[in-house]
């Protein structure tokens, strides 16, 4: 993407394309009034489009020698206050695609130019409407696929996340600068930054730099969907149980084993959260090579999955079966936040539910018929519960990869300040470490930035926004 300070006026189309009722085409740029003025009748008459007042809607036609395009409304944002900082111009028209091509084109002959993707929202930013993780919280909104995704959004958009990084970054600042005063006087050995204010200053940004970058392994399934894998052994009904999760008929059901040869993946939102449901290949040896690969994906899905399912036949598996067969993945599931519920299917079938599952007091274990739909409720609950055990409703969530890697940069800066004061460096040592940690953090909001970086964020936005 082109990264550009030119003045440039700019426009697309920012609703989606394809036909609608209405169609919004939006202009951004110090031509934006003029052009307006040329091809634009009010229906109010004597009104001067060059004198209208901001944030003001006007119905009129729109065309030019040639004859009526269509009739309009148009709406007014003066700079700066419109969502770019510029002169802002939204033409509301009728959907018709060959009426959003033809105003397109009418803009193009007054000297516009065709918007890049996200340089709306990139000309917002470079006019300081709001701050680089903000305006990324742009894209996550519009692409917010649940209730918990665009809370999230709306959380990051509102500056929730920027304030917390603008004040870990002030506080190092405001010490970095006494510390470089000291090499200012460092022959009169003179010290202005207190050494045990300053190690205490240090832990407490230790501690919220580390729950930051924990709060990450959350934050980015709830943007993304939380990955649930389905696994057991073969015919055991792994597959029926993800159609009636979905509802729909995805995924290839047959009383022969090893039908499912690959991971199959939906997404379904339950109780405001995305899931990411992975059908995988049954558990066994392999009988030929497709079946071996498609186990080998099986144990990285499990490997991926922040919750697994495990499925067994409740009228052919034991409860000893069962636990041998966890015990041969159970290093999947240990020490990495992973949450495993057992789910006993073709309850249907079965007159007494089988015994000595209570044992299991780290898994939850469910009972379910896939073919009759019954207690399938359950497994939603369970879903539910293992994420709002885990999420803290008042802690700030990482949810974007570049912060992550942003704000571990920025610790692994703050560890080697930290551990060079407990050596006793001298202070110009410390220095390059203090603003490596000041350069980190200020690449989360965009008060250190490149134009690589906002080439790479801002080209990832629809060309509208």
């Amino acid at each position: 993407m082109r990264i550009t300070t030119d003045s440039d006026t700019i426009c697309a189309l920012s609703t989606a394309p394809g036909m609608g009722a209405i169609a919004v085409i939006r202009l951004s740029g110090p031509d934006s009034f003029r052009v307006i003025g040329q091809i634009f009748k009010p229906a109010e008459k004597g009104l001067d489009m060059d004198q209208a007042k901001s944030h003001t809607i006007h119905l009129g036609t729109l065309g030019n020698a040639a004859g009526i395009l269509d009739e309009v409304l148009v709406s007014l944002f003066r700079a700066p206050n419109s969502y770019t900082g510029e002169d802002v111009i939204e033409i509301s028209c009728h959907g018709s695609v060959y009426i959003q091509q033809k105003v397109l084109e009418l803009l193009f002959s007054c000297g516009l130019r065709m918007a890049s993707p996200g340089e709306f929202t990139l000309r917002a930013f470079m006019n300081r409407k709001f701050d680089l993780s903000q305006a990324e919280a742009v894209a996550d909104l519009i692409a917010s696929h649940s209730a918990s995704s665009h809370d999230l959004a709306i959380q990051q958009m509102r500056g929730g996340f920027s304030r917390k990084i603008h004040a870990l970054r002030q506080a190092l600042i405001d010490f970095t600068a006494l510390i470089e005063l000291e090499l200012d006087f460092s022959e009169e050995h003179m010290i202005f930054a207190d050494r045990s204010d300053f190690k205490a200053l240090l832990a407490s940004i230790i501690a919220e730099l580390s729950a930051l970058i924990e709060s990450f392994s959350l934050g980015n399934v709830i943007r993304t969907g939380i990955p649930v894998a389905i696994i057991g052994k073969p015919n055991v009904g792994k597959s029926t149980l993800l159609n009636v999760l979905l509802n729909e008929e995805k995924a290839i059901v047959s009383e022969i084993p090893g039908t499912t040869r690959d991971a199959i993946e939906d997404t379904i939102v339950i109780g405001g959260y995305s899931f990411r449901f992975i059908d995988t290949a049954g558990l066994r040896a392999a009988e030929d090579q497709i079946e071996t690969i498609g186990i080998e994906r099986t144990w990285e899905k499990i490997s991926e999955a922040s919750i697994i399912l495990y499925v067994f036949d409740a009228t052919q598996q034991s409860f000893a079966d069962v636990s041998e067969a966890i015990t041969e993945f159970r290093e999947f599931t240990a020490g990495n936040a992973r949450t495993m519920i057992l789910i006993g299917n073709k309850m249907d079938k079965l007159k007494v539910l089988p015994k000595g599952f209570r044992e299991f007091v780290e898994y939850d274990t469910l009972f379910v018929s896939g073919k009759r739909r019954e207690n399938i409720h359950e497994i939603a609950a369970h879903l539910l519960k293992v994420v709002e055990n885990t999420r803290v409703s008042d802690h700030t969530l990482v949810s974007n990869t570049r912060h992550y890697e942003a704000l571990r940069r920025a610790l692994d800066a703050v560890v080697c300040v930290r551990d060079g004061l407990t050596a006793g460096l001298s202070p110009d040592l410390m220095t390059t470490d203090l603003r490596s940690a000041l350069y980190h953090l200020g690449e989360i909001t965009g008060e250190v930035t490149t134009d690589e970086i906002l080439g790479a964020i801002f080209s990832r936005f629809c060309i509208g926004k």
